[in-house]
């Protein structure tokens, strides 16, 4: 090979497994620096934080998204399978909802961090746990490497867990209220579909 035209050593030894195409690559930078974001605002949030319940979930979630991110990186770094396989994310809020609507002070952006308060904080949390649910999901769709498309793939009920997780917990607090249809309505709704026959199955 002439001057200027050589492999990367590293390519040319074989050292690094090279099965990544371009799109694969830079979704993976993507989704790696969305990582990186959350379990860097989740350390600056760790410092606000009042509620312990709260600093609870944070430490869970950053603790086990730590190990997400270093299983990640290690997938794509090396093509080949994690020494610390994908992890099951389990929540420790039940799964009741309180359903209705309280009328309360209207809303507006805060003018000052000091005005920031836990109900900022778990909105922002659950914010970016949705943000990244939606890259890995986005990501794991194109991805041609088949161990990292199933790292990411198997990463993604963990992400909805945790949002899920931190939707419960502001639900309970009374910031994240769900409202419901009239019951009349409601029913017209949930009645509106009918099973479809299945065709050319035996």
């Amino acid at each position: 090979m002439q001057s200027g035209t050589q492999m990367p050593q590293n390519m040319a030894s074989g050292a690094i497994n090279h099965n990544h195409g371009a799109h694969e690559i830079l979704d993976s930078h993507e989704l790696i620096g969305c990582l990186i974001g959350v379990l860097e605002h989740y350390q600056l949030y760790d410092q606000q934080i009042q509620d312990q319940e709260l600093k609870d979930i944070l430490q869970r979630q950053s603790s086990f998204m730590t190990q997400l991110y270093n299983t990640v990186v290690e997938s794509f770094s090396t093509g080949q399978d994690p020494t610390v396989p994908t992890q099951q994310y389990n929540m420790q809020q039940s799964n009741e909802v309180t359903y209705g609507v309280k009328a309360g002070q209207p809303k507006k952006p805060k003018q000052s961090v000091s005005e920031f308060t836990d109900e900022c904080y778990s909105s922002f949390m659950l914010g970016q746990t949705k943000a990244a649910c939606s890259t890995f999901t986005m990501a794991a769709a194109e991805m041609n490497n088949p161990v990292l498309r199933r790292v990411l793939g198997d990463s993604v009920p963990n992400l909805i867990e945790m949002s899920y997780e931190l939707f419960l917990y502001q639900n309970k607090k009374g910031y994240y209220q769900v409202p419901q249809l009239k019951e009349q309505d409601m029913n017209i709704m949930l009645q509106a579909y009918t099973k479809s026959p299945q065709q050319g199955m035996h």
